[in-house]
């Protein structure tokens, strides 16, 4: 789903370089964003979410489910579903857990460098 919303600005983080470009709700009483006034950036509402379709999918598409270990990759459907592995996991099963991924053709999310290229090697 393309993006369609605003990127939404900080009030102020154009001028001031200290100030990160994150969301920040306005809350002073004359904040300008607050007010919406022409000119100013959009103030984040309702209105802008996402299709109900695409709501709370990964930006590739796909389903995000966590993975701890192998016999998880058992219940995934690789045309809906995209697997991320838990940040608590080793490189060794972590490893292994790639290596099933790529046989059964689901996509793993946040497969490391290291990972892979020790997979390349054996």
């Amino acid at each position: 789903m393309e993006r369609r919303e605003p990127k939404w600005m900080r009030m102020n983080s154009w001028l001031n370089r200290k100030l990160q470009g994150a969301w920040r709700r306005p809350k002073s009483l004359d904040n300008k964003i607050k007010k919406q006034r022409k000119g100013y950036p959009p103030l984040v509402k309702s209105g802008y979410g996402k299709p109900k379709l695409v709501r709370g999918l990964h930006p590739t598409g796909y389903e995000e489910v966590i993975v701890h270990n192998v016999k998880e990759l058992d219940s995934i459907d690789p045309r809906r579903q995209a697997i991320r592995i838990a940040r608590t996991i080793g490189l060794r099963k972590r490893i292994e857990i790639i290596r099933k991924a790529t046989e059964k053709g689901i996509r793993v999310l946040n497969a490391t460098k290291e990972a892979v290229s020790r997979i390349q090697e054996q």
